[in-house]
């Protein structure tokens, strides 16, 4: 069966699920593989369960007619995502990068839904089974479509642009995320810059973040439409038309920018970090891109809370907690710990984690974030994992292999409400479960 018969199909049961736990009435069922499990094995199953039709590329698992036989369930689904895409002539924007891309898209959704309806990636769904996943939730009521691309290697930027054809694009940063498959801080550059390479040959829209290093080195010299941004001291009718001033960076971040008028739009967020600026600036230059009035710029922008331990801040006892133990690598740790260094409360905790994915530069990342830590003069220093353990001596701070170590440790301190606590690590190291109580 070809791409459109499949796409009739879909059109008449448009609700799509690769997980047979979830079946719901007439969904489609396709049957991915893994490294420790077929998914061919589920289709029956998912039939008995309310599935109307299941895809599966296994002729042995082919027990009636209701199950689709492929080539290959992934490439199918990737496909028919693209398929379905293209039937809507709509901005799909997407933004990938080392740091910040999730809550830059969650920021820049907020934005382009306070005026236009719009579907965006939900929760971490950005590489080659998520993002065909979230392009087949576009419906008609769509006007804009946000696509997080999440990338570890060469040549999945790329890839994850060819499936979904974004119309418009951003690279948030290109930091130290993923060394050891990029093969190092050269490739990290090269792989998020594929994004640009494929807007500039389908002549799309690319937003510019000028505070951000290496962004512009990589720009294509022709076929792209470029929006530049950048941070500003002073606002006035003279400012262009992208720029964002910031106000205030502790304990919440402060921005103002100017509205259609000229006028000064002061904006208090929820966002803890000056890191985060940025993320907010791109939100901003985009919704105004796409003229978006200030006034739901403004709002959107202070009612976005962060979630999903992504620099969420909140409460241990009466101490103030920074958590962004969602994911971390030497860049976006620098950050934090410096953010850490200004935040007003007297005393400063910094709880850190491995980072992972760091290959043979590993040892020395850590290192270097470990000396970082200790220049802060940081009233505490708490490293986590077999890395960091191998690294910091315990005379100069307090030292666990694990995160179990770490909670049993952290629930016998007494931290008062003049403390800040610094929570970060890579994803797997799980430092959330620090503040279960």
């Amino acid at each position: 069966m070809n791409i459109e018969g499949i796409y009739k199909i879909f059109k008449t049961h448009p609700i799509v699920t690769i997980d047979s736990r979830k079946i719901t009435e007439g969904c489609l069922f396709f049957a991915l593989k893994g490294e420790n499990f077929d998914g061919n094995a589920f289709a029956e199953k998912a039939i008995e369960t309310g599935a109307a039709y299941a895809f599966i590329d296994n002729p042995h698992f082919q027990k009636s007619d209701y199950m689709i036989l492929v080539d290959d369930v992934l490439t199918t689904l990737q496909q028919l995502a693209t398929h379905h895409r293209r039937q809507f002539d709509i901005p799909v924007i997407a933004i990938a990068g080392s740091n910040g891309k999730t809550t830059t898209k969650e920021l820049v959704a907020a934005v382009m839904n306070s005026h236009y309806p719009t579907h965006f990636t939900k929760g971490n769904f950005n590489n080659h089974i998520g993002v065909p996943l979230t392009l087949l939730q576009l419906t008609e009521e769509h006007e804009a479509a946000i696509i997080e691309i999440g990338a570890n290697h060469q040549g999945e930027t790329h890839d994850l642009c060819v499936i979904s054809e974004p119309t418009h694009g951003v690279v948030t940063n290109m930091g130290k995320d993923h060394l050891e498959g990029f093969g190092g801080i050269e490739g990290v550059k090269k792989g998020n810059s594929e994004i640009y390479r494929w807007l500039a040959k389908h002549r799309g829209t690319v937003f510019v973040n000028e505070d951000e290093a290496f962004l512009q080195d990589w720009l294509p010299k022709e076929g792209l439409h470029k929006i530049c941004y950048h941070k500003t001291d002073s606002l006035s009718m003279d400012t262009p038309q992208y720029q964002v001033r910031l106000d205030k960076a502790a304990p919440l971040l402060e921005v103002s920018f100017l509205n259609e008028k000229g006028e000064v739009v002061h904006t208090k967020t929820q966002i803890v970090g000056d890191y985060n600026f940025a993320n907010i600036n791109t939100a901003i230059a985009i919704g105004k891109y796409f003229k978006v009035p200030a006034t739901k710029i403004s709002k959107a922008i202070s009612d976005y809370l962060p979630s999903m331990n992504r620099s969420q801040l909140t409460k241990y006892g009466e101490a103030t907690v920074i958590l962004d133990a969602y994911n971390a690598n030497p860049s976006s740790m620098a950050l934090a710990l410096k953010n850490l260094a200004q935040m007003p409360q007297a005393k400063k905790v910094a709880i850190m984690g491995d980072m992972f994915e760091l290959g043979d530069e590993s040892e020395a990342e850590h290192q270097g974030i470990y000396e970082l830590a200790k220049s802060l003069n940081l009233n505490i220093l708490v490293v986590i994992g077999k890395t960091f353990s191998q690294i910091a001596l315990p005379t100069e701070g307090v030292v666990f292999e694990t995160n179990v170590q770490a909670k049993e440790w952290f629930e016998q301190q007494n931290f008062d409400a003049d403390t800040c606590i610094l929570i970060k690590g890579s994803r797997g190291m799980k430092l959330e479960i620090l503040l279960e109580r």
